[in-house]
């Protein structure tokens, strides 16, 4: 089976609250792994709360493009991190070749850095770089492809879906390349309303999965309408019930 985590920005308030009981909760439920955001912000909490709930954080978000990635990095190898993604970058950037390029470059250089504290960098979609097309490829893809080989994706593939790309379909064009994928599930609301656990909403979640067996899984809501610890089991479940 591959292996399981869940983004904490899905508890962000109750994280913000009392990060040590949000983590042990998470523990309790079966995960082993978790996916923070904020490593800078929250690396004292981490520091304690990962290792004293038996956890590990194979990856993280934090934005790289004009911050202090050198402190990041740091961070993230002293937690023992393996990827720090950048989890976004505007809808304004992904509007020409010009723009996509410097995304790429800046992210390439980012990695020559993350290199020498032996961490990865890698990026996350959201919609908008699959609705931009350029000579009828995503923005996403054409970014892909100037990508230096170290650098990873992390495709959110409710995102992807909602931006109108068949998300299973991107996956095997994208390949290897792809070393962990958002689990989410919904009505494809770009305001990220109506989300639900996996499997009870438009995203072919099964499809997704089979499409990207040897990427990590990382449930995660934007919002929940109901209680989220609830909608995070339910989405464990349901993924846990499709692999063998």
């Amino acid at each position: 089976m591959s292996e399981l985590s869940v983004q904490l920005y899905s508890v962000r308030d109750q994280f913000a609250e009392d990060p040590g009981a949000v983590l042990a909760r998470l523990a309790e439920m079966g995960f082993k792994h978790v996916e923070p955001y904020g490593v800078l912000e929250n690396v004292a909490t981490l520091r304690t709360g990962l290792s004293g709930n038996g956890l590990t954080a194979p990856t993280a978000h934090a934005r790289l493009i004009g911050a202090d990635q050198a402190a990041v990095f740091a961070a993230a190898a002293e937690l023992g991190i393996d990827v720090v993604i950048d989890p976004y970058v505007g809808d304004e950037h992904w509007q020409n070749a010009g723009d996509i390029g410097a995304t790429a470059d800046a992210l390439n250089a980012a990695a020559k850095l993350a290199a020498e504290h032996g961490v990865r960098v890698g990026y996350h979609n959201h919609w908008w770089e699959l609705r931009s097309r350029l000579d009828g490829r995503s923005a996403f893809e054409v970014f892909a492809d100037q990508l230096d080989p170290e650098l990873v994706l992390e495709v959110d593939t409710y995102w992807a879906t909602a931006g109108g790309e068949n998300a299973p379909e991107l996956l095997r064009r994208l390949g290897d390349r792809v070393h962990a994928i958002h689990v989410k599930d919904g009505g494809l609301e770009t305001d990220a309303t109506g989300q639900v656990p996996a499997g009870q909403g438009q995203v072919p979640v099964a499809d997704v999965l089979a499409a990207a067996p040897q990427a990590l899984r990382v449930v995660e809501f934007d919002q929940y309408a109901g209680d989220i610890f609830e909608g995070i089991s339910a989405s464990r479940a349901f993924v846990l019930g499709l692999e063998p």
